[in-house]
């Protein structure tokens, strides 16, 4: 009888040896990506203006229109401890599905960190350290990007400061435990170590917090220090970049599948997990004209892209950044506090937000226990507990297959785990103790969040 295959592996010698930059085949000006502050020009000589931040050689490759940009060598080798991973066909979850779908994940989950945020972390640490900066500090939602961090200044001999949005601080404490065990100091955000943590907790003292609130601490606790530098985990084009070893793999493991998807899922945050395993395949849909559909997944707590607006924005909460042309909820929106905290940012990368107004991919939107339903199913079947990030995508790939069956059709799906739930089961206990909350936004909410965006001079807007 012949053995069925469920793994699809690759050597070391086999983890890609350049990142692939879809501004060579995105007709988008790198002006509408990334600009100044049209509103505010008098802002350029405040004492408290962010410093430069990214390194030169780091900026390059976010902005310029190189295909493809080569991983460094020292970065390369840091991968090859965990990379490729690996790419799998979810034999159990298509047959308690009943469908003739075939379905496939790549699994970020194998890493020391547990997601998929190390590929960028690495090499921030490595960029950063090369351009003589000794101290990194972030903000994280869930804290797997914290704990990614964390980890890669350690290896590099970095100092570490993670802002960690309150309500995740408190729903995940051995991701905080984790961070501090790799060398990083922890803050809970809002926190009243900055001006913009002391103005939140001013006009709301018990806030959840949110991603924005945590980026506006840590670019201030930044300019503190002249050797020190803000790092950013998902939304910027050079992290979206260095996401898509991601798919460069998975372009390589689907071929020794023999099958090509006719659907590729990610969830969507801010952007990096999608964009790592979707902007590759965009590419090769680009390039042999396949009906490939690429479908984002959002939680309905913080449905930038299904609810929000395609406006210029501020990445965080103070107006620090340069603005932004995204899908967003507004700077100042707070989700409510659901487990996926890694879901809870406002807006969506330039990048992605450009594919969504194209109408080159798809983006849906689900509440949170029917999220925690198909992690369940998912861990029953293939036996990884996906975090509950990853499990927005999984019910999203549920639905596609229920429909297969339903119209009787074969379709290949591929989809990203993105990292693992292992330390997300208390929320996993509350699914099961019936005890999870569905997390509804109004109408009236989003358009009061909608109605703080900045206003944009007309003839600066498309400069």
């Amino acid at each position: 009888m012949k053995a069925v295959r469920n793994r699809f592996l690759m050597d070391e010698s086999d983890v890609p040896t350049h990142w692939y930059n879809i501004l060579a085949d995105l007709d988008v000006p790198v002006a509408e990506v990334r600009r100044a502050r049209p509103d505010r020009p008098d802002r350029t000589d405040e004492p408290n203006r962010q410093a430069p931040n990214i390194p030169l050689s780091m900026y390059r490759g976010s902005v310029g229109r190189e295909r493809f940009v080569e991983i460094p060598a020292e970065v390369r080798e840091a991968y090859q401890r965990w990379r490729p991973t690996p790419l799998v066909r979810a034999r159990g979850l298509e047959a308690a599905l009943e469908t003739p779908a075939h379905i496939y994940y790549k699994y970020e989950g194998t890493n020391a960190a547990g997601s998929h945020k190390l590929n960028s972390a690495l090499a921030q640490a490595y960029f950063y350290k090369k351009a003589g900066v000794r101290r990194l500090t972030t903000g994280t939602g869930a804290g797997q990007w914290g704990t990614a961090l964390a980890m890669a200044c350690q290896s590099m001999d970095l100092e570490c400061t993670v802002f960690m949005v309150r309500c995740s601080y408190r729903q995940k404490p051995y991701r905080r435990v984790l961070m501090g065990l790799n060398g990083a100091r922890v803050i809970p955000s809002p926190s009243p170590d900055t001006e913009a943590g002391r103005a939140v907790l001013a006009a709301s003292p018990d806030s959840d917090g949110s991603l924005a609130i945590a980026n506006a601490e840590a670019l201030e606790h930044a300019r503190r220090a002249d050797d020190a530098r803000f790092a950013v985990g998902s939304g910027e084009n050079h992290v979206l970049l260095h996401q898509t070893v991601i798919g460069e793999e998975a372009l390589r493991q689907m071929e020794l599948t023999g099958e090509f998807p006719d659907v590729v899922v990610a969830s969507m945050g801010a952007g990096s997990n999608f964009a790592g395993l979707a902007f590759p395949f965009h590419r090769e849909r680009l390039r042999t004209g396949a009906a490939t559909r690429l479908i984002a997944v959002e939680p309905d707590a913080c449905p930038k892209m299904t609810r929000g607006r395609y406006a210029w924005d501020y990445n965080d909460v103070s107006g620090t950044t340069p603005l932004t042309k995204m899908y967003t909820l507004g700077h100042t929106f707070v989700a409510p506090g659901l487990h996926a905290g890694g879901l809870r940012y406002h807006g969506a990368a330039p990048l992605v937000s450009a594919l969504y107004e194209r109408g080159w991919m798809e983006a849906v939107a689900y509440g949170q226990n029917a999220v925690f339903e198909a992690g369940a199913l998912f861990a029953r079947t293939e036996s990884v507990v996906p975090a509950p990030e990853s499990a927005h995508a999984v019910r999203a790939v549920i639905d596609e297959a229920v429909r297969a069956r339903e119209e009787r059709r074969s379709t290949v799906i591929l989809c990203n785990i993105s990292g693992h739930g292992l330390l997300d089961l208390s929320a996993y206990d509350q699914y099961l103790a019936g005890s999870l909350e569905d997390h509804t936004v109004s109408d009236e909410r989003i358009a009061a969040s909608l109605a703080a965006l900045p206003e944009v001079l007309s003839a600066g807007a498309t400069s």
